[in-house]
């Protein structure tokens, strides 16, 4: 607390200075300590896990789906993939953030929400967990061809723009609970589940909603099916770097709600975490 001191009977009137705390520092100082920080490697085998996990569920039920309906419908299938990106965020989003795709983590690097020095070994993770399930699902469940590929139903071009739409909202949502101070809870998981869920019902018939490459890559190495797999990288990067970039443009700012919607006076009254200092003219400070 600053201390009071005698005024010497002057009548000039004191100055008024708000002052403020200093914003927060929001990247993390152990990435100054080295090339990568400590603990690095614990992400790189989680994010590798994760990807495992959920391409294992993902692909396993589509596959199982295809062969015989009655066991797992498309709507099965598309829940699926939603409760096990949910149940991954929940293990090892504290960890890794629980990207589980090359396209969200080449994403959040561009808005500088991650380091790009990470990103190789991240992306590297993804692919190796894909592929490793994916054939994991090719012994376990011959004779089944087809393991969860996700293939063009029409055309190439329909398949694409579905792809960066879906891929777009999905981003959108993450984007939102991820990175937005305002929107991050508990919940986080539960809102990145869902927007997969929905997305993948919707573009399930028509592209197969695959907006990830690496859930794309993996089966198609397993079942050596390659139709239109380009559209599967192009899709979900473009679809991804317009949902975090929309995002990063619409986003609120960290001041709290009130500061915003106040005058300027009124922002200066309200803000609870400023403090004021009176200055006299003698120099001393209330």
């Amino acid at each position: 607390m600053p201390k009071e001191h005698s005024s010497g009977g002057t009548n000039e009137l004191p100055t008024i200075v708000i002052e403020t705390p200093v914003k927060q520092q929001l990247k993390d100082t152990t990435m100054s300590q080295g090339y990568y920080p400590p603990g690095f490697l614990r992400k790189v085998v989680a994010e590798m896990v994760a990807t495992f996990l959920m391409v294992f569920v993902t692909c396993g039920c589509a596959a199982i789906g295809t062969s015989n309906e009655h066991m797992v419908s498309q709507l099965g299938v598309s829940l699926a993939g939603g409760l096990i990106v949910t149940v991954m965020i929940y293990a090892v989003g504290h960890i890794s953030g629980a990207h589980m795709n090359p396209a969200v983590t080449i994403a959040f690097a561009t808005v500088r929400h991650f380091p790009w020095n990470q990103v190789p070994l991240y992306v590297a993770a993804q692919f190796t967990g894909s592929i490793s399930a994916s054939f994991a699902l090719r012994i376990m469940l011959q004779p089944i061809k087809h393991l969860g590929t996700t293939t063009p139903s029409g055309t190439d071009l329909q398949a694409l723009i579905m792809e960066i739409i879906v891929t777009f909202i999905m981003m959108f949502v993450t984007s939102a609970v991820a990175t937005d101070c305002k929107a991050v809870g508990e919940l986080a998981g539960i809102a990145v589940g869902s927007a997969v869920c929905i997305t993948s019902i919707l573009a399930g018939p028509v592209s197969g909603g695959s907006m990830n490459p690496a859930r794309t890559i993996g089966p198609a190495l397993a079942s050596n099916n390659y139709k239109g797999l380009w559209v599967y990288i192009v899709g979900p990067i473009t679809g991804t770097l317009s949902g975090v970039m929309c995002y990063s443009f619409i986003r609120a700012t960290n001041q709290p709600d009130q500061e915003i919607s106040l005058p300027k006076f009124g922002r200066m009254k309200s803000n609870i975490n400023e403090h004021v200092a009176v200055i006299y003219p003698n120099g001393s400070v209330k």
